[in-house]
């Protein structure tokens, strides 16, 4: 059974502050000039301002946050942005923050559902807190590589902690990597006067992944405990070759170049996951 902290009776506001930065990679194979433009022009469609907009208040639904503005763009030639002040929703009872996985987007979907049918009056304000999205596509004009990157912050200062939101998002953007950083930074008292650096259990961000996305991935910790910062990579284990082709089958590849592109492909990939070039012996 998950044991939440004991509660503690603050002295007044919960000053801590806990982000949450959240970086997905996306890689594919694109051979031509003409599929990694129509490469690039996929990414820039799918993970547009306005469709950023839909996961950020998604985001901010689980949270238990209301979104005070909202700031979108997108970017000519490509990438796009949003940005979200938000506060904290008022609370009916202090929130436990398990060291556990937050919903998934199906679960989500029908919370929202729920939401709609049974509609609830907010009224709050809560300075500093805010969730930011910038998208990041990119290509290597010779040797085909192309990839995506999308880096979401989510920074909540209160009771509220963002990594209930962090199985969402990793399946909402079904990534090839994902780089996670958690920081609480600051304090708040107790009624005593007693500093309290951290108000929840958190022994690794793997503990707020469901089980079955977990084990699709290759994962590492690197983490302070002393000084509240957490960080784990992931990368998918499984490679299909077909799910890192855009323009192209491998069906269509002879032999050696389909024994290419893979080196190239997952050269790229343990490139940006242990974030190290490394010399390729051909």
């Amino acid at each position: 059974m998950l044991r939440p902290l004991k509660k503690l009776k603050l002295e007044s506001f919960n000053n801590l502050t806990k982000t949450l930065s959240f970086n997905i990679y996306d890689i594919c194979y694109a051979p031509s000039e003409k599929a990694q433009k129509e490469y690039i022009a996929y990414i820039d469609e799918a993970y547009n301002a306005e469709r950023l907009t839909g996961i950020l208040t998604e985001v901010a639904q689980i949270i238990g946050a209301n979104i005070l503005n909202i700031a979108h763009q997108d970017y000519d030639p490509q990438g796009a942005s949003v940005t979200m002040l938000i506060s904290e929703l008022p609370l009916s009872e202090e929130p436990l923050n398990p060291e556990a996985p937050g919903p998934l987007p199906e679960a989500q979907a029908r919370q929202a559902a729920a939401r709609a049918i049974h509609p609830e009056a907010v009224v709050a304000h809560l300075d500093k807190s805010h969730i930011t999205v910038h998208t990041y596509p990119e290509m290597h004009p010779d040797n085909g590589i192309s990839t995506f990157r999308a880096d979401i912050d989510v920074s909540t200062c209160g009771k509220i902690s963002p990594l209930r939101a962090l199985n969402y998002l990793i399946h909402v953007f079904e990534s090839d990597i994902v780089i996670i950083d958690y920081r609480v930074r600051g304090f708040t008292r107790d009624v005593r006067g007693t500093k309290h650096y951290i108000d929840h259990k958190i022994n690794s961000i793997q503990n707020f992944v469901d089980k079955p996305t977990l084990n699709r991935y290759q994962a590492i910790d690197v983490n302070v405990y002393q000084e509240n910062i957490f960080h784990t990579k992931l990368m998918l284990k499984e490679f299909k070759l077909d799910n890192y082709l855009f323009g192209v089958r491998e069906g269509d590849l002879p032999a050696s170049d389909t024994k290419v592109v893979t080196q190239r492909l997952k050269h790229e990939m343990s490139e940006i996951y242990t974030g190290t070039n490394v010399v390729r012996i051909s």
